[in-house]
């Protein structure tokens, strides 16, 4: 797009300070063009006629799309009492991802459990799909939480899918949103012997690890009847009596699941 001024002075150099005060180009704008569009016309006799000097001073720019956006998500944050933040929206294909500098204000943005990011994140993308309709997915991040927050839901997983492994105990993980749940079942699909899915329903919706049908506890898990008769002797071989049938994998709680999650304020 371009954006035009025009000034008028007595003369020419007059005329164009005029045009480029009145254009007041941000100081990153360097390619300013100028053009004359009238000459300056003395009066006749000094009395009749006479005109003054016209130019019209302009850059061009690309618009900013995301500029009602930037401006939603800039209202959002004052009122979180976030007086200074730089707001970026980069684009790939059909993703948008939206990612906002306040300098230490991080807490306030991402909330408990990153409830209050996610909240906007779902307001802004409301937005997007409003003015939009070539995006379907929208990630909004602040300083590098998303980030530190995926590698603690990958290393959660795998340390939790090695427990079911070796013990045979389904493990049920604390609620989560979507977002983080398919962190959880894409890490599992990588581990060898378990799998995962999701129980509950909206707010409470947990993902749960388990056992592949047919895989064995790595370390024998229900299998501390064998070699025991019901008496609990060893019955060597000897005795008709049938083994003790093996539990049902009970579930365990993960434990703590969000630790503290530093961001990166530079």
């Amino acid at each position: 797009m371009i954006k035009e001024a025009v000034g008028t002075g007595n003369t020419i150099d007059e005329a164009k300070e005029a045009a480029l005060k009145n254009l007041n180009a941000p100081e990153e704008i360097e390619d300013v063009k100028i053009e004359v569009l009238e000459m300056p016309k003395k009066k006749t006799l000094g009395l009749f006629g006479g005109s003054l000097a016209k130019v019209k001073a302009y850059y061009e720019y690309d618009e900013d799309k995301f500029a009602k956006v930037k401006d939603y998500i800039t209202v959002i944050l004052e009122n979180l009492g976030i007086d200074k933040s730089e707001i970026t929206v980069n684009t790939e294909d059909k993703d948008v991802r939206i990612d906002i500098s306040c300098g230490d204000d991080y807490g306030s943005v991402i909330g408990r459990r990153g409830e209050t990011l996610d909240a906007i994140q779902y307001l802004v993308r409301l937005v997007i799909n409003r003015e939009f309709d070539e995006y379907s997915h929208v990630s909004l991040n602040v300083g590098n939480y998303r980030e530190k927050r995926e590698a603690t839901l990958k290393s959660l997983a795998k340390k939790n899918a090695a427990r079911v492994r070796k013990y045979g105990r389904n493990v049920v993980l604390e609620p989560m949103n979507p977002y983080e749940r398919r962190i959880i079942h894409t890490t599992i699909q990588g581990i060898e012997g378990v799998t995962s899915h999701s129980v509950g329903s909206d707010d409470d919706r947990k993902v749960v690890i388990t056992l592949e049908e047919g895989v064995k506890p790595l370390n024998g898990g229900n299998d501390r009847y064998k070699g025991r008769s019901r008496s609990g002797g060893r019955n060597g071989g000897k005795s008709s009596s049938p083994a003790a049938p093996a539990r049902e994998p009970r579930s365990d709680s993960a434990g703590v699941l969000y630790g503290k999650i530093e961001v990166n304020k530079d």
